[in-house]
């Protein structure tokens, strides 16, 4: 093995029931080295850090780590050996404090005789968060009192904590605002300096090429390339992730804002939280964006519009009479919520894919109050089919899906109630390009055919490319608005935000 070379996955296959995840994948990596992992949904790139990281054992391969064989236990065996790991969704547990999860499962570095210093553990906690830059954290805070971001930065901390040899970033940079990506880029490098490695995977294909030093490209389970620095080109990592031709075209390619004069969704004067005097109206057959930094207040609004949260002052009202207090009567007036935390808030991740399109839908199912369970099966197969669900069966657990595909369910889920009103909050957040220019290819359809679409949005290429009006929210209010045929530039939308 090369002196250079710090970790080495040899021939690895793994497969779930009848589903080849990985088929024969080997790659090196270096020491001080980024090295993207990159792929469609489903590729394999979760499947096969997840090995490394000691989540699964793989079915066959080998691995050496630092020139010895590498076969984790488990996730805290392969910590102890130097490879942490931290991933897109949440992985913090809710009800205890930032400290204790910063030191779960090591809490015996802080007891004698089994009872555990709390105060020593919070202020070690407090260096941790200090040495990555997130000291505006509190160690005795509860952590469900904080934001999606701030959790996602303890992870970090913690994972720094143990001073890794190989950091696997799994998606982590789509939960993180600006500030906080800067964090872990810089983080990213530090540890390369000292000699580790990382392993860097993303669907920005953009961000992939800015911050990795090689690439290696998966494709249905197999590696199609490894790709150096100076052989980078976005065109040719996408044609190695699909297998076909991808232009740019993901987005709409009309100038035009045209949309109904009837507005099927309004805001009027709602106040919560950071959210003040906020009024909008969502017309139909309308893409309306919704853009700003990301604690302006954008996905609280989402919420409050499918009445998750119950405005302190004002009203939502849908058609102009009813008004929304509950997600019930959301949904009874066809109006669809897809939530930025997919795995949290948008899915039943104890239920299957069957269960997690039906759930909304049973009222056109049921007959006479009865649910045919046949009739159900059929139902939940056919908005699978519709969507192009990749899956074994809609028996499976949805769990057992890649991002991308999990993604596709939600809209299964909303599109098989009739939705006319949907409410997308981060709509393309962690999934591949395929996925992404289906959805949007599916945006323009739902817009043809009279339906309504409010677009929350961190990505600003997202909000010009697809919408025809965007309104800019800055600490909790409205401070600008665009429309598709106005000529304007992205910093004028930036000047707005911050």
């Amino acid at each position: 093995m090369n002196e250079n070379v710090l970790l080495e996955v040899r021939n690895i296959f793994k497969s779930f029931g009848p589903t080849k995840a990985l088929k024969d994948v080997s790659f090196e990596l270096r020491k001080g080295e980024v090295r993207g992992l990159i792929g469609e949904n489903g590729s394999g790139k979760s499947t096969v850090s997840s090995i490394i990281s000691g989540l699964q054992k793989a079915d066959e391969g080998e691995m050496i780590f630092q020139g010895k064989a590498y076969t984790p236990e488990n996730v805290i065996d392969a910590n102890q050996k130097g490879v942490c790991m931290v991933v897109q969704e949440q992985s913090t547990i809710e009800n205890i404090s930032v400290a204790a999860n910063i030191f779960l499962g090591k809490e015996d570095l802080f007891s004698k005789k089994g009872i555990v210093d709390v105060r020593k553990m919070e202020k070690e906690a407090d260096k941790a968060l200090d040495r990555i830059g997130a000291g505006h954290i509190k160690p005795k805070e509860l952590t469900k009192f904080l934001s999606f971001e701030d959790r996602k930065l303890i992870e970090i901390a913690r994972a720094f904590y143990m001073e890794p040899k190989v950091l696997i970033v799994d998606e982590t940079t789509t939960a993180l605002s600006r500030t906080g990506r800067d964090i872990l880029y810089r983080l990213m490098r530090e540890l390369c300096g000292q000699g580790g490695s990382v392993i860097f995977i993303s669907h920005d294909i953009e961000e992939v090429i800015d911050k990795s030093d090689a690439v290696t490209v998966l494709r249905d389970g197999v590696k199609t390339a490894t790709l150096e620095k100076k052989d980078f080109s976005e065109d040719g990592i996408r044609n190695l992730m699909v297998g076909r031709e991808i232009n740019d075209e993901y987005y709409r390619t009309d100038s035009d804002c045209c949309y109904g004069r009837e507005a099927v969704l309004c805001a009027e004067h709602v106040s919560y939280g950071i959210l003040k005097d906020v009024s909008l109206k969502l017309h139909a057959g309308e893409i309306l964006g919704i853009g700003g930094l990301t604690e302006c207040g954008m996905h609280d609004l989402g919420k409050l519009l499918f009445g998750v949260m119950k405005p302190e002052q004002g009203k939502v009202l849908y058609r102009g009479k009813t008004e929304i207090k509950n997600p019930s009567m959301a949904i009874g007036k066809h109006i669809g919520y897809m939530s930025k935390n997919r795995d949290k808030e948008a899915l039943m991740t104890a239920s299957s894919i069957e269960d997690n399109i039906c759930v909304s839908a049973y009222g056109h199912i049921s007959r006479w109050f009865y649910i045919p369970r046949k009739r159900e099966k059929q139902f939940a197969d056919k908005w699978a089919r519709e969507m192009n669900v990749k899956m074994h069966s809609a028996s499976s657990p949805v769990t057992s899906l890649s991002g991308g595909n999990k993604q596709k369910v939600v809209l299964a889920k909303w599109m098989a109630n009739k939705t006319e009103v949907f409410i997308m909050d981060c709509p393309t957040r962690g999934i591949d390009v395929g996925v992404k220019a289906a959805i949007y290819r599916l945006m323009e359809r739902l817009k043809a055919e009279g339906k309504a679409i409010l677009m929350i949005s961190e990505e600003l290429p997202e909000l010009l490319g697809m919408s025809d009006r965007i309104l800019i929210l800055k600490d909790g209010k409205l401070s600008g608005e665009f429309k598709r045929d106005d000529i304007f530039t992205e910093q004028a939308l930036i000047s707005m935000m911050i």
